[in-house]
């Protein structure tokens, strides 16, 4: 879990960054959570966005595409959600989910520093 709690930190230091969760979409229940608060609520956000990534997988299966999910980025008024599921063998079904403060994110910067924290995490 040290490398869990490591990783999660490290997208808390992306600028902007308001809470992020190592999700589990099989279940739905997060892994790891850190930050949130007053609007966030991260345990009902990996739940919901747990319904997101099933119904993209369901979509990309039904089109016949054999490709995979990169992230898929949700753009609020306020905010934005960035949804990577994590590619290695031991993340299989597994997910980050960050949310960031639209005001004072750089949104390439964070989809960039989210790629390499997913690439650096082992389960």
């Amino acid at each position: 879990m040290a490398e869990t709690d490591v990783a999660l930190k490290e997208a808390m230091a992306i600028e902007g960054a308001l809470g992020v969760a190592l999700v589990d979409y099989g279940s739905g229940m997060a892994l790891g959570l850190l930050g949130g608060g007053l609007g966030l609520d991260l345990t009902i956000a990996a739940a919901g966005n747990t319904d997101l990534v099933r119904a993209k997988l369901r979509t990309m299966e039904m089109l016949g595409l054999d490709d995979a999910i990169e992230d898929i980025l949700v753009t609020l008024s306020g905010q934005y959600h960035v949804i990577r599921p994590l590619t290695s063998r031991s993340g299989q079904g597994l997910f980050l989910y960050l949310a960031l403060d639209r005001s004072r994110a750089n949104l390439a910067m964070a989809r960039h520093r989210l790629k390499q924290i997913e690439t650096s995490l082992e389960m």
